[in-house]
This record gives structure tokens, sequence and C-alpha cells, in this order.
């Protein structure tokens, strides 16, 4: 399935929306998750819309396909199955489900190319018992009774969300902004032998007995921070300024151009070294 074609995708239809507004952060919330299939049924201010196509936010390939009828009746008549969106009970013999269990149902109905659609009713009160009756299944979430209702483009956003966990997966689009490639141990045993040294100097490790345990315990927590290797190097330099102490004016001039003069050379072995850094092995 392309994330194109409508083959599979269930359509969002809107009844008598009031707002175009409300149609287009319908439309931007659809495209977010890869719906495309839009169907406005009379839409108050007429269509097209350029206030539902500013509000879109780009989402014109949504936009540009919308189909719009004259009742709910007309919208539905090509699907073989719809759901109806509802915040109170309508006293029919209809399946409830939340927004979850539709949807993954929604996912099964595609993959079988069935026809789909989910209703959602007016800003104001919703779909008439009527509409509902059109549908197969009701779908509502659950909401705090006392304050149940929904803007239309929040309950769009929440259902095409729970389409494409059900549908596609839900495997994020990345797992991390770290490229730094991982400190080895020997890195790490390093950095802790440089902090170890000086805290030596300034006779932290007090009691001396407790000093093995102490040294264990900050070698774990280096552990458990799963340092990249630019890191290690970060951090020995930190511990480095520490240990000289504050630089004068001329001192931190000094290291600005020996570190822009290491840039400028590329240096295989150079490394970025913020102010104050120094390279030392202890």
């Amino acid at each position: 399935m392309t994330e194109r074609s409508n083959v599979g995708k269930p359509a969002i239809i809107l009844v008598e929306p009031q707002l175009g507004e409300n149609i287009g952060t319908a439309a931007r919330a659809m495209a977010n998750f890869g719906l495309d299939a839009l169907r406005i049924v009379n839409p108050r201010d007429g269509w097209p819309s350029e206030k539902a196509r500013a509000a879109a936010s780009r989402a014109d390939h949504v936009i540009d396909a919308v189909k719009v009828y004259e009742t709910a009746q007309e919208a539905v008549a090509d699907l073989s199955f719809v759901y109806a969106t509802t915040a109170r009970p309508r006293g029919m013999s209809k399946p409830v489900l939340g927004p979850a269990e539709a949807a993954a149902h929604a996912a099964l109905l595609g993959r079988q190319a069935t026809p789909t659609g989910i209703l959602f009713g007016r800003e104001r009160w919703g779909l008439t018992n009527d509409e509902v009756a059109l549908a197969d299944e009701i779908v509502t979430l659950p909401v705090d009774p006392t304050f149940a209702s929904l803007n239309i483009a929040q309950a769009v956003l929440i259902l095409s969300y729970e389409w494409r966990k059900a549908s596609i997966g839900d495997e994020l689009p990345f797992s991390t902004t770290e490229n730094a490639p991982p400190a080895s141990k020997d890195d790490v045993l390093r950095l802790m032998a440089h902090l170890e040294g000086a805290l030596d100097d300034v006779h932290y490790f007090r009691p001396p007995e407790k000093k093995p345990v102490m040294t264990r315990n900050l070698l774990n927590i280096l552990q458990k921070a799963r340092l990249s290797e630019q890191e290690t190097r970060t951090l020995r330099g930190v511990v480095a300024a520490l240990e000289h102490g504050p630089l004068t004016d001329r001192e931190v001039a000094e290291r600005r151009r020996a570190r822009k003069a290491a840039q400028e050379a590329e240096s295989d072995e150079g490394s970025l070294i913020d102010d104050g850094e120094v390279e030392t092995e202890r």
C-alpha cells in the first residue's frame, strides 16, 4: 500500500462542517498519518474554501481530492463498512468500540480491500440518530463524561493515529539523534583514571579506606551513562579545566587560536575541544 493510494484506507466523512478552518485542520490531521480520502457533506460555507486550504498547512493533496455530497446517505453509498463517531449513547443495537479497536478492525478491512468510512458529526451537536443508523459500528472515545466534546480535527487526529498504528505499525521515524560512535571501555577507563587522579589531588576520597568503594561507584555512574567517544573527550576536558583553574583572557585566546588551527588542519587525530578543554593523559 503506497502512501498516496486510497486503496485500503478509510474515508473520513465530515457531516455538515460549519467552518472551513475545521475542515482544513481535519485534512492536516489526516495527512499526518497517511489518510487521503476526505468527504464533506453539505458544508455550511460551501466548497472550495480558501480558509480550509490555509488551515490544512500544505496538506493540499487531501484538499484537492475532497468529494462533496448533499447527504450522509450519499456519502456512504459506495462503502461496505461504516463507523459513526459519537460521544453519547444512542440506544441502538450496534457494537460500540474504542478508537484502537475500531482502527484495528478498519485496518483489517483495508487489507481485505473493503471500502470503509468513518462518519464525524457537526461541531455543535454531532450526528443525528438517522446518520448513526447508517453505520455498522459506533466509535466513542474514553473522554471525561463531564466534558466529552471534541473538536472535529481532534477526533479525526485520534482515529487517524490509531489507524496508522494498526495498519502500518508504530515504528518511530528515527530512534536517536546521536551519531557519534560509542565510547570504548578503554575510553571510559581512561576518563575514570583522569577523574580519580583529579579527585585525589583535592583529597576527595575520605576516609581513605573507602576509596575503592567510592571509585567503583563513580565508574558505575560512567558506565550507566553509555557515553560516546566525543562525550568522554568533553568530560576529560572538563576535568582538566578544573585541575588547571581559571584561565586568563590571554590563555583563552591562545586556546581558541589553537583550536581553530586544529580544525583547519583537519587532523585525523584532532578533536573538537570546548574552551578550557585539555587532552591530558594521567
